[in-house]
């Protein structure tokens, strides 16, 4: 393929990219209050640029009319989130949100009495 139908290509896409995102963007602004749902960080129209759509099942293209697939993330909150995937996909899809991992094995008060006996 020649450079210049791979620069059409990728300008098509992010053009249909920028077009699918603001609709859903725009009909979660109106279904949502412009609070982060992680750390609750409230939003105004001079800040609102900071405030994402957050995909739950990470596919951009579910979006059901109710938002139901959606939640409003600042910036920071929905970095993490998606850093918390990646994380959890190098480690063989367990992540903390998922059924079946393992979480934490480590009891730091498992011997708690015979310490406190010794002390």
């Amino acid at each position: 393929m020649d450079k210049s139908k791979l620069d059409e290509l990728v300008a098509a896409t992010h053009k249909a990219r920028d077009a699918r995102e603001l609709g859903y963007r725009e009909q979660a602004l109106k279904l949502y209050p412009w609070i982060c749902g992680r750390c609750e960080r409230e939003f105004t129209r001079e800040n609102l640029h900071e405030l994402t759509v957050h995909h739950r099942d990470h596919d951009h293209d579910n979006n059901p009319p109710d938002g139901s697939n959606w939640e409003l993330l600042c910036l920071y909150c929905h970095d993490n989130e998606h850093q918390r995937l990646l994380e959890a996909d190098r480690q063989g899809g367990a992540g903390a949100d998922r059924p079946g991992t393992g979480g934490a094995t480590h009891n730091p008060f498992a011997d708690l009495k015979s310490l406190l006996k010794k002390g």
